[in-house]
């Protein structure tokens, strides 16, 4: 048969399965990532808050070592709702770091190579790419996040007993759906710098940016109109009302939960918007 007359045919063969194609970017991913030692280094230094906070959960239930302290200060140390909400601030801001310090990696090449044609071509549409890459980013910092909360409440249910956990089960329901929604905003924000910031140190810096400006942005407008509506602006202060309605703790003067979820809900909305828009596999220049 002439060249001229082979027609393109589109590929009829047999296919991997779907979760077996969609987890080969988070593999490579994940696989590259911790081959860089700031990344590693980091990662390792986050260990070490939830290691303190295991042996404050073990000195709690062990009464005979805290014999000789004052009684009303052996009633302040408990494990609570305010123990892992200070838990949850530590680790959340060690997230923040380590989300600006690998999230640059995650679309900036594929762009700046030009690869998203090549992946496209695969069978992998751009919500399934996109999914992928989040992937990366939430499992890189579940690890530092939800994963060693969760097992300090186990650690805290294995010393204090079954009577424990019936009466504080969902605290531990708290700090793992609270690090999801935090682990979400990062992964985002660290996409959306990624994807259009093609060197990694000043995409870094704008995912830092993005709290900060936020942060300073709504301390200005409830400064300057006397309002404390502000808050609901920057996505930190919104996680951190929706962890304390989770946890149970005292509101802060602000914005309710519904409102924070709801302003993070248009945070999550504007970031996929800005990620859909980059990630096509062809580009109109006019």
């Amino acid at each position: 048969m002439a060249v001229y007359k082979r027609a393109y045919r589109r590929y009829d063969g047999p296919l991997t399965g779907r979760w077996t194609r969609f987890m080969v970017l988070p593999r490579y991913a994940w696989r590259r990532l911790y081959q860089q030692r700031l990344v590693l280094l980091l990662t390792m230094a986050a260990f070490v808050w939830p290691l303190l906070c295991a042996g404050f959960v073990y000195l709690t239930n062990h009464v005979e070592l805290l014999q000789g302290l004052d009684p009303e200060f052996r009633a302040f140390i408990q494990v609570n709702g305010r123990f892992f909400s200070i838990f949850m601030y530590v680790q959340g801001a060690c997230a923040v770091f380590l989300a600006a310090l690998a999230g640059p990696g995650l679309v900036a090449p594929d762009l700046a190579n030009n690869a998203l044609p090549l992946y496209f071509s695969r069978p992998l549409t751009r919500w399934s790419y996109a999914l992928a890459r989040l992937t990366v980013i939430v499992g890189m910092l579940s690890v530092v996040t939800w994963v060693p909360g969760l097992l300090l409440f186990g650690l805290q249910v294995g010393l204090a007993g079954g009577w424990w956990f019936l009466a504080n089960w969902t605290l531990g329901v708290a700090v793992v759906a609270g690090f999801l929604l935090w682990l979400l905003v990062l992964g985002l924000v660290a996409m959306a710098s990624s994807a259009y910031v093609k060197w990694r140190v000043v995409a870094g810096a704008v995912s830092l940016a993005f709290f900060f400006i936020l942060t300073g942005v709504s301390q200005m407008i409830n400064g300057v109109f006397r309002v404390t509506w502000g808050y609901v602006l920057d996505p930190a202060w919104a996680v951190n009302r929706v962890w304390r309605a989770l946890l149970g703790l005292d509101p802060l003067d602000g914005p309710g939960a519904l409102s924070s979820i709801v302003a993070l809900a248009v945070f999550v909305l504007l970031l996929v918007l800005v990620i859909e828009r980059k990630l096509r596999p062809v580009e109109v220049v006019r």
